[in-house]
């Protein structure tokens, strides 16, 4: 081995300096420490966010946001997977239906689909279904109803291009050899395709379900009485406007980190078998106090 020469022994790597990164790191922490200062000295009464937090108005606000985002996510759910499954279809009859109802409703603000959707009296004036019952449009289309189908028609468009591309995601040749042995495409659609395309569909679906938690806010334009309606009807009495609005920033964001945790769980759940799959936190946690209890 050939020796090293002295002054090559000597010499010290000393590394890049970048006098620009501190620079932009002081700028955004003064930033920070004046946004905080407005909001100390502001006028708000912080006691008062932490005290309507538990009211029985806003934990009703709550229940009625849970019930409306799930039953919305259920039906979006049900009339994506359909969607998805029309446009793939060999009938042009369903694939051109399906992609009119995708064109439709990405296409229109949700907010206009459910004040369409509330006052759609104006249209039909009653709801007939021979021999069975019929009543008037305006004692049907309840605030609750009509948020429950433009949330929940609205999120089967978007959920239906997710299960799409989950579905395109899975290699064709699975489905021609299933095909080949005489599996109906019901079949092949059911046992084959979906299951493997629902590593794909997992994560976007998740974003969509928070998405659609702080969609339902949108409900307050047609009186329904979810988060954002419960702590309005307060704030008009007391006029705590600001201190309301905190309490039920504070609602959202516990709830969406509850439901994102959730997430990660089944993702990591469902990509166990994947190769070169990352434990999520959770699993981390499990295994690490799987550890210490056997050590």
């Amino acid at each position: 081995m050939p020796a090293v020469p002295t002054s090559a022994r000597a010499l010290t790597v000393v590394p890049l300096k970048y006098p620009g990164r501190w620079v932009l790191a002081i700028v955004i922490l003064v930033l920070l420490a004046l946004l905080v200062r407005a909001f100390v000295v502001a006028d708000i009464d912080y006691a008062v966010v932490v005290e309507y937090l538990t009211v029985p108005g806003i934990l009703e606000g709550v229940r009625n946001t849970l019930l409306l985002l799930l039953l919305s996510m259920a039906l979006g759910l049900v009339l994506g997977v359909l969607t998805a499954v029309m446009r793939q279809s060999p009938n042009p009859v369903l694939r051109w239906v399906g992609g009119g109802y995708v064109w439709l409703f990405r296409g229109t603000p949700l907010l206009v689909q459910l004040l369409i959707w509330f006052n759609l009296a104006i249209i039909f004036n009653t709801f007939t279904i021979p021999g069975l019952v019929s009543m008037p449009m305006n004692t049907l289309m309840t605030p609750f109803l009509a948020a429950l189908l433009g949330l929940g028609i609205n999120e089967g468009a978007y959920i239906s291009e997710i299960v799409r591309g989950g579905i395109l995601s899975v290699d064709h040749g699975q489905r021609e050899a299933a095909s080949a042995i005489g599996m109906p495409r019901a079949k092949i659609m059911r046992r084959i395709v979906l299951p493997q395309a629902m590593r794909v569909i997992i994560p976007p679906l998740g974003n969509e379900f928070i998405a659609c938690l702080k969609f339902t806010s949108l409900a307050y334009t047609i009186s329904f009485s979810e988060l954002l309606h419960s702590a309005n009807k307060i704030y008009t009495a007391n006029f705590k406007v600001i201190e309301l609005l905190f309490t039920v920033t504070i609602w959202y964001l516990a709830l969406t980190t509850v439901f994102s945790i959730l997430q990660q769980m089944l993702e990591d759940r469902l990509g166990r078998s994947s190769p070169g799959s990352r434990p999520s936190f959770a699993r981390r946690l499990r295994k690490n106090l799987a550890l210490r209890r056997t050590a």
